[in-house]
């Protein structure tokens, strides 16, 4: 059915945003032309990406 199964999406993650942090998501959204999950799912991408990778560009901080 699939070539790889391990690549199907099925695994679901719950965000809680105050109604700020939606407009804010909502409207970035729309200004992409994107539906929200989409957008979240490519910032959390990105974000895990950088942090793999040992950027300084990371919005995580960690702590010592």
């Amino acid at each position: 059915m699939y070539p790889d199964p391990k690549r199907v999406r099925d695994h679901r993650v719950t965000l809680r945003f105050d109604d700020y942090e939606h407009d804010l998501i909502v409207a970035l959204a729309n200004y992409n032309g994107e539906q929200t999950a989409t957008l979240l799912r490519q910032l959390a991408l990105r974000e895990a990406k950088a942090l793999l990778e040992g950027g300084n560009d990371s919005v995580v901080h960690r702590s010592a």
